[in-house]
């Protein structure tokens, strides 16, 4: 469903909010009625109509979640999008106002884009761990003790989930991301990124490691040279490969037994030990 119709957030809330109070309230009737037109006859000026009219339910549902630091412009935004899929989804027929249907929508978005934006690393994957996230703030501060510190068991209780869980909750919405590009003083432009450790590799080492590779590579081929082509097969299929195949397969494609297959890829094996130096250095695949 579009939104070119609607008010526009960035234009300002104070402009915003004087734009959608123009919208009337819809009674009853007139609600079922452009929900009608719009779910029979697919009418966008009839689901705008709606849409127009609940705005202002939408924005005081968003400032229910200021608490959690996000702008208000954006949690009203997110909920705008839960109302028109409230809008879509409206069925007048069953007998409840469009405002007490979309709520669940409206709370939906916005929930999911405070967890979007809590923290880069997911803090709720399942339902259980949304609903734990949106209730513990509210529930720390009922039960907040005398002293000023919590009782994370009695939080537990009071929410029906495990102490080990309002207490890693707890961790996780206290640890906000941070900026690696965030200054750490106002004297210098020394950043955070610039005190984690750099694991890469050095120039050195990388050049190392491919000239290792490539010398071995170069051997190996060397060693492939002095075998047969059923021996040289045998060994790209069991050794080689990445997906190595099985004694029995590579049976079936010669036409020889099980057990042939593996004395020519021992001879094969033992060829290349000689030529590469390198006791044992080759291994039978262990497929069978």
């Amino acid at each position: 469903m579009s939104t070119a119709y609607l008010p526009v957030i960035s234009d300002g809330l104070d402009t915003y909010m004087s734009q959608i109070n123009r919208f009337d309230v819809l009674s009853r009737q007139e609600e079922y009625e452009l929900a009608m037109r719009y779910r029979k006859r697919d009418e966008i000026e009839a689901a705008h109509h709606l849409i127009c009219a609940n705005l202002r339910f939408v924005v005081k549902i968003a400032h229910e979640y200021r608490g959690y630091g996000l702008r208000l412009a954006d949690l009203i935004q997110e909920g705008n999008i839960g109302l028109m899929m409230a809008v879509k989804k409206f069925n007048p027929d069953r007998g409840i106002r469009l405002i007490s249907y979309g709520v669940w929508w409206i709370r939906a978005y916005i929930h999911n884009f405070i967890i979007r934006s809590w923290s880069l690393v997911k803090i709720g994957t399942t339902q259980a761990q949304k609903k734990l996230f949106f209730k513990l703030k509210q529930t720390r501060q009922a039960l907040m003790g005398d002293d000023g510190q919590e009782d994370s068991a009695a939080i537990a209780r009071s929410l029906d989930v495990r102490d080990q869980d309002v207490k890693e909750m707890a961790l996780r919405m206290n640890a906000r991301d941070a900026s690696l590009n965030i200054e750490l003083n106002e004297e210098s432009s020394f950043t955070l990124l610039e005190t984690l450790a750099d694991d890469r590799e050095n120039q050195e080492e990388t050049l190392a490691r491919r000239e290792e590779h490539d010398n071995l590579a170069a051997h190996v081929k060397s060693a492939l040279s002095l075998l047969n082509e059923r021996e040289r097969h045998i060994i790209d299929e069991r050794i080689l490969s990445d997906d190595p195949r099985t004694l029995q397969d590579l049976a079936d494609d010669f036409g020889i037994s099980r057990e042939r297959v593996r004395q020519l890829e021992h001879n094969a094996l033992r060829k290349m030990r000689g030529s590469l130096e390198l006791p044992g250095g080759f291994d039978a695949a262990t497929a069978s």
